[in-house]
């Protein structure tokens, strides 16, 4: 059974570690950028545990396509 649970909770972990390493490898490079409250990143994160890996990547995608100059941004949570 637990096996099991760890498999299914496998995509879910592997996305978020994806962005884990953009946090701590990449990101220090690029700088503070985002317009977003919580950032872009943490946004992933929390979507895919909220929403599941599919959804929850979609909802990431899409709010990483809305931060750009043009938007002013603000408070959203997922």
């Amino acid at each position: 059974m637990k096996f099991l649970r760890l498999l299914a909770q496998l995509p879910s972990m592997i996305l978020i570690g994806m962005v884990r390493f953009y946090q701590l490898g990449i990101s220090p490079l690029l700088g503070k950028n985002c317009r977003f409250q919580p950032t872009c990143s943490e946004y992933f994160i929390q979507s895919v545990r909220k929403y599941g890996p599919l959804r929850g990547s979609w909802r990431g995608v899409k709010r990483i396509a809305r931060c750009h100059p043009w938007n002013p941004g603000g408070y959203d949570p997922p």
